[in-house]
């Protein structure tokens, strides 16, 4: 997700957006959408469905291929 669209969200929610790093920003949007503020910090798994960063958060499943 790119920052533009960090910063929207945040300002939806009340959250001043200046100066802050991208990743300190959604975990404060993600505190305040109930989740918890671990943007960045899952490794493998996450279990917050409902949060919308999950993408951004996780890398991609690699299978392997023969």
């Amino acid at each position: 997700m790119k920052m533009n669209v960090v910063v929207k969200k945040a300002k939806a929610y009340g959250i001043k957006a200046k100066a802050v790093k991208k990743a300190d920003l959604i975990r404060q949007i993600q505190k305040a959408e109930g989740n918890f503020d671990c943007f960045g910090r899952a490794v493998d798994y996450c279990d917050q469905w409902q949060c919308c960063f999950t993408e951004d958060c996780l890398p991609p499943v690699k299978f392997n291929q023969k």
